[in-house]
């Protein structure tokens, strides 16, 4: 089944209305109109093209308690499209079947047991072809933890020792479905933003935590990028210049302090044993001196790191993320101790939301790219 671009994309002026619904409905006339800024007379002459097309529809009803007819609401249908996201790493790709809201429905991972491009994207193929059964996906979106350039080719993912491959082309190819790339922070910075924690806001921050340091904002309501995002340049902002040192040489900042290699291979030398990232925060969390130690100047730094952000950005929102969260659960009071040193105590520090840190989040934040470009009418015909 081809995916319904037309629909989508002939909105039109109607779009934003569209796109609206899609990210906060079921909803009524009267909030949405509110949110738009629209006028009851324009909402109206803008849905009727939404409805008649049937990407809009009428469900249940509203009563706000006022005198008179409950209000109807409006909804997309969530399930008529179908999307793929998929996160990349060194070892393994994560590959999950979603709605048009991002929701998994199905999802599995295979191993990678050779980086070289093709044979990646003959395991992408062959776990969509097996994942999406019942109907061809609208379009594939691909998470990678690399420098992406216009969502189309990997300019350089040091992991997998990849330059300049053309990742979304070979894809398509492979699948006869639209895809697109980006970064990872970008694409789970992205499905925030439209689904999650950050929906509400119009500026908030993410930062991800675990083999790298990564950092997301949306200002103004707009995701914040340019053609650096995804070189890591946060992991290198300076944290304490008494701090160990990264392999780039910088002392004290991000790589070094919050890393999780850095942090298990501290911790290892500690102990004159090997330990991984977990073990360290488990021995941290028991009291053993030196792992809680290394947790708690991590968490200081993060907490510092996060202050900079909040002076700098004003963010609503900080939204912390990444297989490395753990961190946050087990350095919580220490990272209080560093947001504290850096910010003015009249400052009011903005909530902090700790995500699960589990792949399903980095597959939705690459299904959100695919949604996004679905239903704004930004793909392109896998067979032209």
């Amino acid at each position: 089944m081809p995916p319904k671009l037309r629909a989508w994309s002939a909105a039109d002026a109607s779009l934003p209305v569209a796109i609206e619904v899609l990210r906060r409905g079921p909803i009524s006339r009267a909030e949405l109109a509110r949110r738009l800024q629209l006028t009851r007379g324009s909402l109206s002459r803008l849905s009727a093209p939404l409805l008649e097309s049937g990407i809009l529809r009428e469900v249940g009803e509203h009563n706000d308690g006022r005198v008179g007819r409950p209000t109807q609401l409006l909804d997309v249908d969530a399930d008529a499209s179908t999307f793929v996201g998929i996160k990349l790493r060194e070892n393994e790709v994560i590959v999950a079947q979603t709605n048009l809201r991002g929701h998994i429905l199905h999802s599995s991972t295979a191993p990678l047991d050779d980086g070289d491009p093709r044979s990646v994207v003959a395991v992408i193929a062959e776990q969509v072809r097996m994942l999406c059964t019942d109907a061809q996906p609208s379009a594939i979106g691909i998470g990678i933890g690399a420098l992406v350039r216009d969502r189309a080719d990997v300019v350089s993912a040091p992991f997998l020792g990849w330059r300049d491959v053309p990742l979304a082309r070979l894809v398509t190819e492979a699948t006869g479905i639209p895809a697109l790339i980006d970064n990872d922070v970008l694409a789970f910075t992205e499905y925030e933003h439209w689904f999650g924690e950050g929906r509400d806001d119009a500026r908030f921050a993410v930062v991800s935590l675990g083999s790298g340091t990564g950092f997301g904002l949306v200002a103004n309501g707009a995701l914040v990028t340019a053609d650096d995002y995804g070189i890591g340049l946060v992991g290198h902002w300076p944290l304490d210049p008494t701090g160990p040192m990264c392999p780039d040489g910088h002392r004290g900042c991000a790589t070094a302090l919050l890393n999780s290699d850095s942090i298990a291979r501290r911790t290892s030398e500690a102990l004159a044993r090997a330990v991984d990232y977990d073990t360290v925060l488990d021995l941290a969390r028991e009291g053993q001196p030196a792992a809680r130690a290394i947790v708690d100047e991590a968490g200081r730094g993060l907490g510092r790191l996060l202050a900079a952000i909040c002076n700098l950005t004003l963010p609503q929102h900080l939204i912390l993320a990444g297989e490395g969260v753990g961190l946050a659960h087990v350095a919580w009071a220490a990272i209080h101790e560093g947001i504290r040193a850096d910010r003015d105590p009249r400052a009011l520090t903005p909530p902090i939301i700790i995500t699960s840190g589990d792949n399903a989040a980095w597959c939705r934040g690459a299904a959100a790219l695919a949604i996004q470009a679905y239903v704004q009418g930004r793909l392109h015909d896998a067979s032209a």
